[in-house]
């Protein structure tokens, strides 16, 4: 849906935004700047989301980071600009934008802080999910509050005893009269124990992805309950923790969608976090970019700025061209899942594979070029690193996507 069709959303953006800059703002060279090829509306959004970025999550990135803080606060602000539901329909609170517009948005507010902006792009996924396939009186239940992120989400598939093999799950989901009695766990789960509402996969019918079925849990259930918070390397700003359910109690009118449905929808679902967590990448490859270039400019050795390092300049060009790879990549996959076309899926794992790959080649590269400073918790590149390693990882390994990827080329 085009953002003009979301009147509440764009009254809030012509309110916040300033004026229009020209090509290159923020001293970012034209050959790498974000809004190139944008819509004057998508310009206009996108630099919403990179104010907000610069103005209420990049002075505190470090300190959520280390204090491991999930800023509750700070994303009801952000969704108070639209951000809580933006690809989700405005009749139940959401932006009602595209994913080509999604993107743009997420990889601007990653820059300001590439974890607080991955939880919300699983949160937005979630919200999406039902969305798309819960019936009216689900929608109307659950998605307003976590539009306005009164309430907050997590995406839960993944078990101790299936990852990749995500069709293994054993989740177990029994039906008793009007309730399903849930009994299993879940593992690694963003936002697990502070959030308020689950999507949970669990198995319904027989063995194979034909047998899962997707329940939605609130927070408070009987049976629900928590692992400790997991101490990780980077994604600090929000918590990770296992989620068990023992003979919980839910209704089945929690069920979305069909019986046998849940495994489309959690891959559906993928397809779009595929290439939000993507775009995360692309804002955290961005932000060190430009820290690599300014550390170029005034750092000095052998009596002159570093900047002057052919080595090191081609380097910086490298970075840059991968960036701007990456990018149009990345935009081509939301513009397919957007359109519907049956490449989507395959376009979106080939856009989260390379992606993810290039730009925490982009910040480790950063990392080495700022020497020993840049493994100082006093700068941001490092904060990049670790938080980008692990989007080759989740949504689907990097492994799975060439799978994928793989199996396009080869089924006929």
């Amino acid at each position: 849906m085009a953002w003009r069709r979301a009147p509440r959303f764009a009254a809030r953006l012509l309110l916040l935004s300033p004026p229009p800059r020209p090509a290159g703002r923020r001293g970012i060279a034209s050959c790498i700047d974000p809004s190139a090829g944008l819509t004057e509306e998508q310009k206009e959004f996108q630099q919403v989301a990179f104010d907000f970025a610069t103005k209420e999550m990049a002075p505190h990135m470090a300190e959520w980071d280390e204090k491991e803080i999930f800023p509750v606060e700070t994303m009801r602000k952000a969704a108070q600009l639209g951000f809580g539901g933006i690809y989700v329909k405005p009749d139940v609170g959401g932006s009602g934008l595209s994913r080509l517009d999604t993107s743009i948005i997420f990889e601007a507010l990653s820059t300001g802080c590439t974890s607080t902006t991955a939880y919300m792009s699983i949160h937005n996924m979630c919200v999406w999910m039902i969305d798309t396939f819960g019936n009216e009186e689900q929608r109307q239940k659950f998605c307003p509050s976590l539009c306005s992120m009164e309430k907050f989400a997590s995406y839960c598939l993944t078990e101790p005893g299936s990852g990749s093999d995500a069709a293994s799950l054993l989740t177990s989901a029994q039906r008793k009269g009007d309730t399903y009695v849930l009994n299993g766990s879940k593992a690694f789960i963003s936002g697990g124990g502070d959030t308020d509402v689950y999507v949970v996969m669990c198995r319904t019918g027989g063995p194979g992805p034909k047998g899962i079925s997707c329940l939605v849990l609130e927070k408070g259930t009987p049976g629900l309950s928590f692992g400790k918070k997991e101490k990780k390397v980077g994604w600090n700003s929000q918590p990770t923790r296992a989620v068990i359910f023992e003979d919980c109690a839910v209704p089945v009118a929690n069920r979305l969608g069909a019986e046998g449905q849940g495994f489309s929808i959690a891959m559906k679902g993928l397809n779009g976090g595929r290439i939000n967590i993507a775009s995360c990448s692309l804002g955290a490859a961005h932000a060190s970019v430009l820290l690599a270039q300014e550390h170029l400019t005034v750092r000095k050795q052998f009596g002159e700025p570093l900047a002057n390092n052919q080595f090191l300049q081609f380097w910086l060009a490298e970075m840059a061209t991968r960036l701007v790879a990456a990018r149009l990549m990345v935009r081509n996959a939301a513009r397919a899942l957007q359109e519907g076309r049956e490449d989507a899926p395959v376009l979106c794992s080939m856009a989260k594979l390379f992606a993810t790959d290039e730009c925490f080649a982009i910040c480790n590269q950063a990392l080495q070029m700022h020497g020993g400073y840049g493994y100082l918790k006093d700068y941001a590149v490092q904060q990049f690193v670790r938080d980008i390693r692990v989007h080759q990882i989740l949504e689907g390994t990097n492994e799975v996507m060439r799978m994928i990827v793989a199996r396009n080329l080869l089924q006929g």
